[in-house]
């Protein structure tokens, strides 16, 4: 499962502070055992039919189950919301009807008539309706719905939508549509009958081993898994999708998109049998299943979902060829995530939701893993680090362990920790043990529990036995404990003895974290290496050297997942920008000159520097970072980043030039921002809009009506933008509705032009609606960081308010809207 972008999104947004690490679990959360095996699922067989106009699923299905350690009599399965119309026992070719009983209607509880003895395969008949718009279940904020079975626009009453039924088995949705014992530790093989309108394609986990006629109009297709595999990975998905067939080592990799992204179905997925190559190599453990599809739905609940061979993406990753062109990495890790999880998830899935790290942790590893074997090293460094301060960003989440026993609902788990937190902590772990060892650990990891469940512990075990060392101190501090280290690092050279000393103070409360690290001294321009391990609260490391150094780098690898204060000087910060080779140590660089750019002349120099720096990802912090507000910032950067604007080769990087030039608000930019309105690229399209806007309103205004019909996110921001700065009461309406109607990513781009216009008008319809969506935003995502922001530009809007002749009655409504936002938890 991958997690909405928006929730990483804001946790950069979000102040970053030195967290302490904070208490373990609710003790009010109950504790959370893996789910007794009574029974064992063997195979399922369903036959389901669908219902547009009702959003029913008619279903039959033969279930086969063994008892699992204990004879047994009974069976529970986990049904949610069902009309059960038959249960029988099926021997040979008779059925005989069995006792059960329904009354909670979530669980059915079958007496199977007689003792089954442990092992001793049985079949169970049912005849049942799925109603899953009828269900009242609760989503997360990762999963945003949990009825497991969706209609999309089935009576075609949105036009120019498409017409889709799909499946969310992720956690316990699959038994909203079929009964199972819907928990992760079981397995089993299946086999899918779907009857559907014949002119719609369908997918399903394993191969189509038959499509035939079964009435007008009507066609049956049959999936069939041969291997076992979890409940809540099974899927369906049924509409009009264009199939792009790709292969793999003579394996079927499909794509199945919507008619109007097919064009561009190579693009998008086209590194797909490169991952499954690259993947299969690395882990030492071929692809397990007999093909691999990908396909793209409407309305979908999370960011995408590893079902077995037909994972299941949201409408996010379609894009045509233009918004291709602003394709970045990010976007396309999710497709590196969920296949690695047909490995870690699929093939060795998560014995229980408290130990979902052996599955999301793995994925998120995965995004880094094929960027560095893809794009380079840079690419995977800037992939980590940006997953790694979205965590650092989030307080809540230090109080959290990775491996969690104790929550009130499973969907809990499904957070920074699970995901961006593990990833890092893998990746410190690859580093500690080195790569042979570490990927023959996840080797053994596999092949030890293949087709079966794993836990923490079992991969602990792995490690151990490929590397010889005992790890309990690196589980014990990262997967069972919460928090992480928050450290100062200071430094002194002592002349006379020619020794340099590095003193690491860990601030958090609680044990000190046990953390091996090397240290880089830097003398004459060359890096003498210290391997140090720190295991105490303050620690000083020294060095003899032949001079002071230029610089000292603490952990040179940068791969520790700590919050520190890096007390170096401005000086030795600009030498790490200049000397040290890692794309950490020039952000790091680039982050400490910003902070003193306004007076200090080598700052600036080293944020000049960065503009041109090799790799887009630090081209791209140091424009972010520049305050073009500052005169004398803006006097030195203006002139390169106007020489180098129209030579960026990436296109995001050249928007957010364009956006640091509109602050100048300089009219001798306004032919630049002109002529960039045709650029084939939305962003920069977008970037040169905003930018016009600030030196010719009327002008960008008159330019974003005609642009406005485009239907691209950060186009329309633009002309929200547009719109917000010189329109009136008259584009209200069209800003309002485009923010009502975007997906929670968009809405949060949206946020500065509708706070912008809701401050600029006077009417008070308008203001109170305004007023209302962005309280509504902050509460909702207050959890990622998103009420700070708001708060900012509500209060931002109050000051705009303040001369105005309705100035005590916005205030009031500007400090109730803040005050609900601070209040919600």
């Amino acid at each position: 499962m991958k997690h909405l972008s928006l929730l990483g999104l804001l946790g950069l947004v979000a102040t970053s502070a030195a967290y302490a690490q904070a208490p373990g679990a609710k003790s009010e959360s109950p504790y959370r055992a893996s789910a007794t095996k009574i029974n064992d699922l063997v195979h399922t067989k369903l036959d389901v039919r669908f219902d547009y106009a009702k959003r029913y699923l008619y279903g039959k299905e033969w279930v086969t189950l063994k008892p699992h350690a204990y004879p047994t009599d009974s069976l529970r399965l986990d049904a949610k919301g069902m009309d059960i119309k038959a249960v029988a026992l099926v021997t040979g070719g008779q059925q005989t009807a069995l006792k059960y009983n329904y009354a909670d209607g979530m669980n059915l509880r079958i007496n199977l008539g007689r003792t089954f003895k442990p092992g001793e395969e049985y079949t169970v008949y049912l005849d049942y309706t799925a109603k899953p718009d009828e269900l009242k279940v609760q989503g997360s904020a990762a999963i945003t719905d949990a009825k497991g079975l969706y209609f999309i626009n089935p009576d075609s009453a949105t036009a120019g939508k498409p017409v889709q039924i799909w499946t969310q088995g992720e956690t316990e949705g699959s038994s909203a549509w079929f009964p199972t014992i819907d928990r992760p530790n079981q397995k089993t093989t299946e086999e899918i009958s779907m009857t559907v309108p014949a002119k719609y394609v369908t997918l399903s986990n394993g191969k189509l081993v038959s499509s035939t006629p079964a009435g007008p109009g009507l066609r049956t297709d049959t999936w069939k898994m041969d291997l076992p595999h979890a409940p809540y990975l099974f899927m369906m998905a049924v509409g009009d999708f264009k199939i792009y067939k790709d292969t793999w080592r003579g394996k079927e990799v499909n794509y199945y998109l919507e008619p109007k992204y097919a064009p561009f179905a190579k693009q998008i997925f086209g590194n797909t049998p490169d991952m499954l190559e690259f993947f299969s190599n690395r882990l030492g453990v071929e692809y397990p299943w007999n093909k691999y599809s990908q396909i793209v739905a409407r309305d979908y609940v999370s960011g995408a979902m590893e079902n077995t061979t037909a994972t299941l993406h949201g409408e996010q990753v379609q894009m045509t060829d233009r918004e291709l062109l602003d394709r970045q990495y990010s976007s396309e890790s999710v497709i590196a995530h969920e296949l690695f999880h047909q490995w870690f998830g699929d093939y060795v899935t998560a014995e229980s939701w408290s130990n979902i790290t052996v599955n999301e942790t793995m994925a998120d590893f995965s995004e880094g893993l094929y960027a560095e074997h893809k794009y380079g090293q840079e690419a995977a460094d800037a992939h980590y680090h940006t997953y790694l301060r979205r965590y650092l960003s989030s307080p809540r989440d230090a109080a959290k362990t990775l491996v969690r026993f104790h929550y009130d609902q499973q969907e809990e788990v499904f957070d920074l920790v699970s995901y961006q937190k593990g990833g890092a902590i893998m990746d410190m772990l690859r580093t500690y043990l080195g790569d042979d060892v570490f990927f023959a650990g996840l080797q053994k990891y596999l092949k030890d529990n293949a087709f079966g469940n794993g836990e923490a512990h079992q991969m602990r075990l792995a490690f151990e036995a490929v590397s010889g060392q005992d790890l309990n101190w690196f589980w014990n501090q990262w997967y069972y404990s919460p928090g992480h280290p928050v450290v100062t690092i200071d430094y002194a050279w002592d002349a006379a003895k020619k020794v340099q000393s590095v003193t690491v103070k860990q601030t958090q409360p609680g044990t000190p974290f046990q953390l091996p690290f090397t240290i880089d001294y830097y003398v004459g321009g060359k890096a003498i290496h210290q391997a140090v391990t720190m295991t105490e609260a303050t620690q000083t490391f020294s060095m003899p050297l032949a001079a002071k150094p230029e610089l000292v780098n603490v952990d040179a690898r940068k791969k520790l997942l700590w919050n520190k204060t890096d007390n170096k000087s401005a000086a030795e910060f600009a030498y790490q920008y200049s000397h040290a080779p890692l794309f950490v140590d020039r952000r790091e660089a680039v982050t400490a000159a910003a902070k003193d750019q306004t007076t200090n002349a080598a700052s600036r120099a080293v944020l000049l520097a960065a503009l041109n720096d090799k790799f887009y990802g630090i081209r791209s912090v140091a424009v972010q970072a520049l305050k073009m507000d500052d005169k004398t910032v803006a006097k030195a950067a203006a002139p390169t980043l106007r020489k180098l604007a129209a030579n960026e080769p990436n296109t995001n990087v050249r928007a957010q030039m364009f956006a640091a030039l509109a602050q100048l608000k300089d009219k001798k930019d306004e032919k630049r921002f002109s002529q960039n309105l045709n650029s084939q690229s939305y962003n920069v399209q977008a970037a040169a809009l905003k930018g016009l806007a600030t030196v010719q309103p009327a002008q960008a205004l008159a330019r974003a009506k005609a642009l406005k019909t485009d239907g691209n996110a950060a186009l329309d921001q633009a002309v929200m933008q547009a719109y917000a700065q010189g329109g009136g009461a008259a584009e209200w309406a069209y800003v309002r509705d485009q923010f009502d109607a975007a997906r929670p990513q968009a809405q949060f781009g949206m946020i500065e032009p509708l706070a912008t216009m809701t401050g600029r008008l006077d009417d008070a319809t308008a203001f109170a609606e305004g007023i209302s969506r962005l309280k509504g935003l902050g509460v909702k995502y207050k959890m990622y960081g998103a009420d700070k922001p708001i708060i900012e530009q509500l209060k931002a809007i109050a000051d705009k308010k303040a001369k105005g002749a309705n100035a005590a009655t916005a205030k009031e409504q500007v400090d109730k809207a803040i005050a609900e936002i601070e209040a919600a938890k």
